[in-house]
């Protein structure tokens, strides 16, 4: 007889690595279908954006990683968002976190991973010294809001945007 296995380990949140720069990519390129990362070109303009990621210490692109070892290595990248680390004179002088880029693979919504993945993110943010955590939205995630308001983020402030150029 064998031993009923175990509850899963619980998603990891960590740092994304270079090699796993093109699963990122394929959740940021379509909310609502499983892009398969091996049909992402990784561009040189996106190579570099993240090697600028990875060298800035206020910014982070993390990833929320199931099955991985305990050391957190390996596993499948089912969700990802980028936290920026602002000083502000506000808040008594403390950092705000700006997260954006939220994303969790279609297949796997409604099963808990967004909430981990922005929970571990405000948990990290608070570690850090952050005073508050802000994200934007697009007003046409209507879905996405009320995931954030179920979190207890409210919607105290209208966003602006200006494009200065064109493109994705």
């Amino acid at each position: 007889m064998s031993a009923a296995p175990g509850p899963a380990p619980a998603p990891v949140l960590r740092p994304a690595t270079r090699a796993e720069l093109p699963a990122v990519l394929a959740l940021l390129a379509d909310e609502e279908t499983v892009v398969d990362p091996a049909t992402i070109a990784v561009t040189e303009a996106y190579e570099n954006a993240f090697a600028a990621i990875e060298a800035d210490p206020r910014n982070e692109m993390l990833v929320l990683v199931e099955g991985a070892d305990d050391r957190g290595h390996g596993g499948t990248v089912v969700g990802c968002l980028q936290a920026t680390y602002i000083p502000g004179l506000g808040k008594g002088g403390a950092e705000r976190a700006l997260i954006e880029a939220v994303r969790i693979r279609a297949d796997r919504r409604g099963g808990g991973l967004g909430r981990a993945l922005m929970q571990a993110a405000t948990a990290r943010a608070r570690t850090r010294g952050c005073a508050l955590v802000q994200l934007t939205s697009n007003k046409q995630r209507e879905d996405a809001h009320r995931f954030y308001t179920a979190l207890g983020f409210s919607g105290s402030h209208e966003g602006f945007k200006l494009a200065l150029q064109e493109g994705p």
